[in-house]
């Protein structure tokens, strides 16, 4: 707790520094975490089930309202971009502003469903999230917008409308055609539990993660990774594509979520492309996988959760094509340490960042021997984090 208000107590001396020390205006904190998703991987655009949950690192954010309609934003985390202005009504993507289009898209997606703003901020950000490491950056600071706007402007939206709509800005403002789960597990995260979401239907659970002595380790691959350009894109078009083969057979299917195994096996020829074949054979099997490891958990067989991650990394390396050499070698090399339970890819791919769940006492060996070796075979070091569950975006008291 002391660190959040040693965050907050910086932040509000470079709120005064930037915007100005009126002692008249008043500061609202928010915290908005990123997330990480324990097993369900590109399985949420393809209608199945995602197990992610929320993390202690994320994004804050000092409020004070303007009496234009103007917002400045400056991030602490981006000096070099200095503070940015937009207008709160009208908004269109503009790549000059950089990050910020991320909150401006957010308040055009509300804009655009009748929310309109009645005048601007002036916001301080500051992130303790690691920047593109597949954390889920992004979708932390649409949801952090949402609430900023849903707060000063008592719009009655719940969380799961914000998130819906946060998912938006994203697809529709800045071109990223992500699922729902990034902005679900921002929003809906509670603390000490993962939420199996359907993202078919939306429903969910939570399910409370008692990992016996173990703990969440994220390790970054410090690889740079841009989502809107690398291959996310692509890989949705190929399971849309070979979605709409097997309803030629199978005129009911919705989603590849709905397919157990053996119904995939059954229809996998109606699909012409090999590669859209194993593409879509990802999708079925992990989400399936998914519900098997949600199970495993429930019932206290951590072991076997952890050699279904195993099982999901294999198949985002061999059916997808969405890992390459850095999380294959970070991956690789977690399994031969003693103590580790499960370790695989999260995120989209291609860089970011894998999850483990590693006994507490193996822990500083895990760094140890994970770190020396992936630095020797890749030629920089990967980032270690240990991750504690926490809340979805909320109001700092």
């Amino acid at each position: 707790m002391e660190k959040e208000n040693e965050i907050l107590a910086k932040m509000q001396a470079e709120f005064a520094a930037k915007f100005g020390a009126d002692a008249a205006r008043e500061t609202r904190s928010y915290f908005s975490p990123g997330r990480v998703n324990l097993i369900g991987e590109h399985t949420d655009y393809n209608g199945g089930h995602v197990f992610p949950c929320a993390i202690s690192l994320g994004t804050y954010a000092l409020v004070a309202d303007r009496q234009d309609s103007k917002t400045q934003i400056y991030s602490m985390n981006m000096a070099d971009k200095g503070v940015i202005e937009f207008p709160m009504s009208g908004l269109s993507y503009d790549k000059a502003k950089d990050w910020a289009n991320y909150p401006m898209g957010v308040v055009k997606v509300f804009e655009d469903a009748g929310f309109k703003a009645g005048h601007g901020f002036d916001i301080l950000i500051f992130g303790t999230l690691p920047n593109g490491s597949g954390l889920s950056s992004s979708a932390s600071i649409e949801v952090l917008t949402a609430l900023i706007l849903n707060d000063a402007f008592d719009f009655g939206l719940d969380m799961v409308e914000m998130v819906k709509l946060s998912q938006k800005a994203e697809n529709t403002f800045v071109g990223v055609n992500c699922g729902i789960m990034d902005q679900f597990a921002v929003g809906m995260g509670k603390k000490d539990c993962a939420i199996l979401l359907d993202c078919n239907t939306l429903s969910y659970r939570y399910s409370k993660i008692a990992l016996d002595g173990a703990s969440i380790v994220i390790t970054n691959t410090n690889k740079p990774h841009s989502l809107a350009s690398s291959a996310y894109n692509v890989r949705r078009a190929q399971c849309e594509h070979a979605l709409n083969e097997l309803k030629e057979v199978k005129p009911e299917l919705n989603a590849l979520g709905e397919l157990s195994n053996e119904e995939f096996n059954q229809l996998a020829g109606a699909i012409s492309e090999p590669l859209e074949r194993q593409r879509a054979r990802h999708a079925v099997l992990e989400n399936n996988r998914t519900l098997e490891a949600v199970e495993a958990l429930e019932a206290n067989d951590v072991a076997k959760f952890g050699k279904l991650m195993n099982e999901s990394h294999y198949s985002l390396r061999d059916d997808y094509d969405v890992t390459g050499k850095e999380l294959d070698t970070l991956a690789e090399l977690a399994w031969q340490v003693d103590g580790v339970i499960g370790s695989r890819m999260t995120g989209a791919g291609f860089g970011g960042c894998t999850v483990s769940l590693v006994k507490n006492e193996a822990i500083e060996a895990f760094k140890e021997k994970v770190g020396k070796v992936y630095t020797e075979k890749i030629g920089y070091a990967p980032s270690f984090y240990v991750a504690n569950i926490a809340d979805g975006t909320h109001r700092v008291k």
